[in-house]
């Protein structure tokens, strides 16, 4: 039997010392955007929380959106109030999250990083997100989400 990946195996590990109650979900393929996703899971990719990581003049934020929109980060920065939000490059996710990009979850990172929640993903009853690996998602809720993560709900669009 093949082991799991460890990033997988970290995001299990802290989403039940947190309490979450979702199910994670192995697809057979790795799923970058919410809508190939969205297309395995059988949902809108509005249903997809989509995990980005910012990097704000060298600290990082963290802004989980629904899949169906993309991140106005000028309005954002200011909402969040921070100077400005760049996407941030591979090596910066790595470092922040321990994660890669296209399987950034929200929990398990190595230290707290700021974390933002787009009220969209409150239209939906089930949300998807990653869960450490490209392959890897959960399900929650909105609320369950915002529990988990401590995020703070702004408009991201």
């Amino acid at each position: 039997m093949p082991t799991e990946h460890p990033s997988i195996t970290r995001f299990r590990e802290e989403h039940a010392r947190l309490g979450g109650t979702g199910e994670v979900v192995i697809l057979p393929d790795s799923v970058h955007t919410a809508a190939l996703a969205a297309a395995a899971l059988g949902c809108e990719p509005g249903a997809i929380a989509n995990s980005l990581l910012f990097d704000a003049d060298g600290d990082p934020v963290l802004v989980l959106t629904s899949g169906a929109h993309r991140v106005d980060t000028t309005a954002t920065a200011a909402r969040v109030g921070v100077p400005r939000l760049r996407r941030a490059s591979p090596e910066f996710v790595r470092d922040h999250t321990g994660q890669v990009i296209g399987g950034v979850s929200p929990l398990a990172h190595p230290s707290p990083v700021p974390t933002y929640l787009d009220p969209w993903l409150e239209r939906h009853p089930v949300v998807w997100a990653a869960a450490g690996h490209p392959a890897a998602v959960f399900s929650t809720t909105f609320d369950e989400l915002r529990a988990l993560t401590g995020a703070t709900v702004v408009e991201v669009e």
